[in-house]
């Protein structure tokens, strides 16, 4: 810094200043600072900063997808690339949180004061694990998605209202004998379920309990044995709605075994909205998750509350979806 100072004939308090984005000097001098500093090839000490500043500018990412998918789940790798993207458009790095370190064990909180974690992003976990909850109960700022500890901010998708839509939307194509496969038990699950029940009570629509069967997310597997068992009904669904996208792969196979076609013999639903959703064929009515916006948002919270700790109000934001209509879902008359 000192170098760059000389060479731009200015203090390296300036220097400094301008390579941390302070308003404090002139953009035009503060542009040739950097433009200096790349041709150098300057590049800021980590440990340094982290010394100055009290921070490590690294975030953890607490991820654990009950079917073991990782990165190949598409709804929550879009969250996680999102979430990626804007950290790093803040200043901030990525940090993936495990208890198992070269073969060594550790907790999640341990984990994260190893790492240094400034902060904690939390989805797909089991959120009622102790040491998720110890977590959360850190001095660590952390922000959960689809989940809401008190106390904490929460990103959620507007579960209840997706719901609401997709169920209002399948009675308007005519079906009144509505399945639905469920995921496992969740707080996403509890309120699917709630409004699941509730939206078709408003319109008179009657549910047997055997309509209603639980399975897990993201496991075709699991889906198709629901799938098998609601087929064998001798008062069949109309319509089947599935946990997600993905876990309707698994409803398709077991359709076709049975030698039904979609949707002229039977409609089915999704969730979620990813990209496979869409390059089936029929094409198949789901309800998008805005999984970018999400990850936005939720990196977006959990900088604030890193940066302003003494004015941050931590808080609850609901992320709204909608219905893609595709051609899955049969008109009946």
């Amino acid at each position: 810094m000192k170098d760059i100072s000389k060479r731009c004939g200015v203090s390296p308090a300036t220097v400094s200043k301008a390579l941390n984005g302070s308003p404090d000097i002139g953009e035009e001098t503060a542009e040739n600072i950097r433009a200096v500093a790349r041709e150098m090839g300057y590049h800021p000490n980590a440990n340094a900063r982290a010394l100055k500043t009290k921070r490590s500018n690294n975030l953890g990412v607490l991820f654990i997808d009950k079917t073991q998918s990782g990165l190949a789940h598409e709804y929550f790798s879009s969250i996680l690339n999102s979430f990626k993207v804007e950290a790093e458009r803040l200043g901030f790095d990525i940090t993936f949180i495990s208890r198992n370190i070269g073969g060594t064990s550790m907790t999640y909180l341990e984990h994260c004061r190893y790492r240094h974690c400034d902060g904690v992003v939390i989805a797909s976990v089991d959120f009622y694990d102790p040491e998720v909850v110890e977590l959360v109960k850190s001095d660590i700022p952390t922000v959960t998605i689809d989940h809401v500890f008190d106390n904490r901010t929460a990103i959620l998708s507007d579960n209840i209202q997706s719901m609401h839509d997709l169920v209002k939307y399948v009675h308007s194509r005519g079906h009144r004998k509505i399945a639905f496969i469920h995921g496992e038990k969740t707080s996403v699950t509890q309120k699917r379920l709630a409004s699941f029940y509730k939206t078709c009570a408003e319109l008179g629509i009657s549910v047997p309990d055997e309509y209603v069967k639980p399975a897990i997310y993201h496991d075709p597997e699991s889906s198709a044995r629901a799938t098998r068992e609601l087929l064998a009904l001798n008062d069949r669904p109309t319509c089947i709605m599935y946990p997600d996208d993905y876990s309707f792969i698994g409803g398709m196979n077991e359709i076709e075994k049975c030698g039904l076609t979609i949707p002229d013999d039977i409609s089915v639903t999704g969730y979620d909205g990813i990209h496979l959703s869409q390059i089936l064929r029929p094409k198949l009515t789901t309800l998008f998750q805005d999984a970018v916006a999400i990850g936005r948002e939720a990196a977006a919270q959990l900088v604030e509350s890193i940066l302003s700790p003494k004015t941050f109000i931590p808080k609850q934001i609901v992320i709204p979806g909608r219905v893609i209509e595709g051609a899955s879902v049969k008109k009946l008359d």
